[in-house]
């Protein structure tokens, strides 16, 4: 297989990278945006930390990755695991990134705009779930997946829905902005869980069907000596694998997130600060409140 890779890229050369402006013109215009929004800010006095920036920048390179380099077409017409490889990149690895590099100041204009406001109910965590989780799942059915690989502007609209829905999911974690007051950590642990039972159950369908879901890849699966089920249980472990480890690295930021904020609310409670108005300082950091503790920003 790694062979076959080889070769590939070695025969398509620059040939294999799409310059498709359909792609590239939302990432491209989604990384100006932000820098000119985040040097609006600087320019008020509130820069953007350098970490966010980071992580919006990594999710940027994450999807130039998964929709212009030669993953995109080897996915399309060789194998199923590159796809889904690709697939994971665009709705888990590139929305939670993305999402990490937001916060209210910075989607501000946005909010400003009226179809965004209406569209806001989609982020609550009740409708965030059930909608990323039942996408996922769609889009893997045996017919709506191969009208993908037959039709250009089907394929789009998977991958925008990948992305989208995969966005509101993390955005309910990460909460760039503040969510329902309920959904404290051990909630937001649990809802995690929930994404990786259904993607994990995705990938154990994959894994262990003793039917190749996706005919479509017969031709990129003969010319790489791989069986169509192999290529399927490959995909399949790619998902499960890349799912553990997101999980891990989620609860333990979760932790380390609940512990900073238990610590913060204990000692704003101290300072006389209510209970309920504590507990809301603490879990978003920028409130005027919070900032009457010493080492605590704004």
């Amino acid at each position: 297989m790694l062979r076959a890779l080889s070769s590939e890229l070695a025969l398509g050369g620059v040939g294999w990278w799409s310059l498709d402006p359909g792609p590239l013109i939302p990432v491209i215009a989604g990384a100006v945006g932000y820098a000119l929004r985040a040097r609006t800010l600087a320019r008020r006095g509130r820069p953007v930390p350098p970490a966010r920036v980071a992580w919006f920048a990594t999710g940027i390179v994450l999807l130039l990755v998964a929709l212009v380099s030669p993953l995109d077409r080897l996915g399309e017409e060789r194998v199923f695991y590159l796809h889904m490889a690709q697939h994971l990149l665009l709705a888990d690895l590139a929305p939670l990134a993305i999402v990490l590099g937001l916060d209210g100041p910075l989607l501000r204009p946005l909010l400003a705009l009226s179809p965004i406001r209406r569209l806001r109910v989609l982020g609550h965590p009740l409708i965030a779930l059930p909608v990323w989780a039942v996408d996922l799942w769609a889009w893997h059915t045996p017919p709506l997946y191969q009208a993908t690989l037959a039709h250009a502007g089907v394929h789009a609209l998977e991958h925008s829905l990948f992305f989208l829905t995969g966005a509101l999911a993390w955005a309910a974690v990460v909460e760039p902005l503040p969510g329902p007051a309920w959904l404290g950590a051990a909630w937001k642990a649990a809802y995690v869980l929930v994404m990786r039972v259904v993607s994990g159950t995705l990938a154990t369908v994959l894994i262990f069907s003793g039917q190749a879901f996706y005919p479509d890849y017969a031709t990129g699966e003969r010319l790489w000596g791989i069986s169509p089920l192999t290529d399927q249980r490959i995909g399949g472990g790619l998902m499960l694998v890349e799912g553990a480890i997101v999980t891990a690295v989620m609860f333990s930021w979760l932790f380390l997130r609940w512990t900073r904020e238990a610590e913060l609310r204990q000692q704003l409670i101290e300072a006389g600060h209510a209970p309920a108005v504590a507990a809301r300082a603490a879990r978003y950091g920028r409130s005027a409140v919070a900032r009457s503790v010493p080492g605590v920003r704004g």
